[in-house]
């Protein structure tokens, strides 16, 4: 490829720049970087997991020290992210800018202050995986291997800053475990205590869902919106399920909508389900007819 064909090549590419709004990046210097929130992620992680990553090792005697640290980093840290994301908000908004320093301080604080208690709900959703999967054999296991505890995890963390009016990096932290673990968890969506995400692959929660204490949700359920087609007209309305508590919800259901699952009730495999269900149901699908064909000896 010749030095003319790469000069025409970079021409049309610029013209394509011209007037985008939204995805490109030229001369947008206040966007939170994707790279650095992973990291942040990271950071979070062995704070509710000491010693989790590997990348320190953590010892009664220095646990103070360890922690006090990696809190540093993510004070300042965390803090610029924020900050950044806030000024782009303002900036697509045309608002005044005056203030996000100040909220962007505000925010981290708030998210450093809830740790404790987002690793206190973090020991319950541990509890009710073990409680609730035979084939676990440690809390361990669980922290290090289960793909339905990193995404409560993250989704717990996320939350605390999408209730506090963060942009983008919610959601920036929300799909980095949906790709990691094929489970995509909204950061609005509303999750109580001891949350159990068996398997995992292929489960999507709206941003409106809200979940009780005590629920246990199998691979490939979704927890939806009705009526997605309309779009941006249904920003900010409840339109997707409550789950009351002590729900269990089976392999590959579809629950639809703003909807009720009452206490106690079971969902099971396969039900596409458009309207509220009393407490202490169990909704199923007809058993299908099975038709076995013996095979013919090749001859």
């Amino acid at each position: 490829m010749g030095q003319n064909n790469i000069d025409k090549i970079v021409k049309d590419l610029i013209e394509t720049y011209e007037a985008d709004s939204g995805i490109n990046f030229i001369d947008t210097k206040n966007l939170p970087l994707r790279d650095r929130i992973n990291d942040i992620l990271v950071l979070l992680m062995e704070v509710i997991f000491p010693g989790y990553t590997g990348a320190k090792e953590v010892t009664i005697s220095n646990i103070s020290f360890v922690v006090g640290d990696i809190l540093c980093k993510l004070e300042v840290e965390l803090a610029e992210q924020i900050e950044s994301a806030l000024l782009h908000q303002c900036r697509l908004k045309k608002a005044d800018c005056a203030t996000c320093h100040i909220m962007a301080q505000e925010v981290t604080q708030h998210l450093l202050n809830q740790l404790p208690m987002i690793r206190s709900l973090i020991k319950t959703d541990i509890q009710a995986a073990f409680d609730g999967d035979p084939a676990a054999s440690s809390f361990e296991e669980i922290v290090l291997s289960y793909p339905g505890l990193r995404a409560i995890t993250t989704h717990r963390i996320a939350y605390e800053l999408h209730s506090k009016g963060v942009p983008l990096i919610p959601r920036i932290m929300s799909e980095r475990a949906h790709y990691e673990t094929g489970i995509d968890i909204h950061p609005g969506a509303q999750i109580g205590e001891r949350f159990f995400i068996d398997h995992g692959t292929g489960i999507v929660i709206g941003e409106t869902a809200v979940i009780g204490n005590n629920v246990k949700i199998y691979q490939g359920v979704t927890l939806g919106a009705l009526s997605p087609a309309k779009g941006q007209s249904l920003r900010g309305v409840k339109r997707h399920p409550t789950i009351e508590d002590d729900v269990t919800i089976y392999a590959a259901a579809t629950i639809l909508g703003n909807i009720t699952i009452g206490k106690g009730s079971t969902i099971g495999g396969n039900v596409w389900i458009k309207d509220s269900v009393p407490p202490g149901v169990n909704v199923m699908m007809s058993r299908p007819e099975l038709v076995y064909i013996q095979k013919k000896d090749k001859k």
